[in-house]
């Protein structure tokens, strides 16, 4: 549960009112945000390697790779985009059980 508080903290993150009005700012946050959501992948990993094989009901860590990276991708669109274009949004999966 570790690696969901993580992902909550982080997730959390994107919408703090730490994030100035200050465009330079707000990309510089925004970064941070894309190199912490990296780091989350190690901790996917770990979780990955000591999840039980053989459970009635497995994780989908895949799913979850996919979905970090798909927000990931998202803000690193947002701060390279010129900021009067709008962008498409792909829905997350949410549901990690199988």
């Amino acid at each position: 549960m570790r690696l969901v508080f993580y992902i909550g903290l982080v997730l959390t993150f994107a919408h703090s009112p730490l994030v100035s009005a200050d465009a330079d700012a707000e990309r510089e946050t925004l970064a941070q945000l894309v190199h912490e959501l990296e780091l989350l992948h190690s901790l996917v990993d770990q979780a990955d390697a000591t999840a039980d094989p053989d459970a009635r009901i497995r994780f989908r860590y895949d799913w979850l790779r996919s979905d970090l990276e798909r927000v990931r991708e998202g803000i690193e669109e947002h701060i390279d985009a010129p900021r009067s274009e709008p962008r498409k949004v792909v829905p997350l999966r949410g549901d990690y059980r199988r």
